[in-house]
C-alpha cells in the first residue's frame, strides 16, 4: 500500500516519471525500507529545497506507521542508466 503511493506520488512529482521505480525491502516485521529509483536529474525534485518534499513524503508516511504498526524508511537513489 505504502509503496504503491510513493510510486504514484513521485510520478507527479518527477519529469521523467517513466523512470521512475520503487522498491521495499522487509526488515523485520515491524521495519520495511523504501527506496525510490529515478533519472539521476529528478532525485533533487524529489528531495527537495532543504530536504522539504522528502520530509513531506515521510510525514505522510508516518502516518501509515499508526495503522499498520510498521516503521518506514526511504532512500532516494538515481538509476544506473542515467
Amino acid at each position: 500500500m505504502v509503496d504503491k503511493f510513493i510510486l504514484e506520488f513521485a510520478k507527479l512529482i518527477v519529469d521523467n516519471p517513466q523512470s521512475v521505480k520503487v522498491t521495499t525491502n522487509e526488515v523485520s516485521e515491524t521495519f520495511c525500507e523504501i527506496t525510490i529509483f529515478a533519472d539521476k536529474n529528478d532525485t533533487g525534485k524529489l528531495i527537495g529545497k532543504e530536504g522539504k518534499m522528502i520530509n513531506a513524503i515521510k510525514a505522510v508516511i508516518s502516518g501509515c506507521k499508526a495503522k499498520e504498526s510498521r516503521s518506514y524508511k526511504i532512500f532516494i537513489k538515481a538509476n544506473e542508466k542515467s
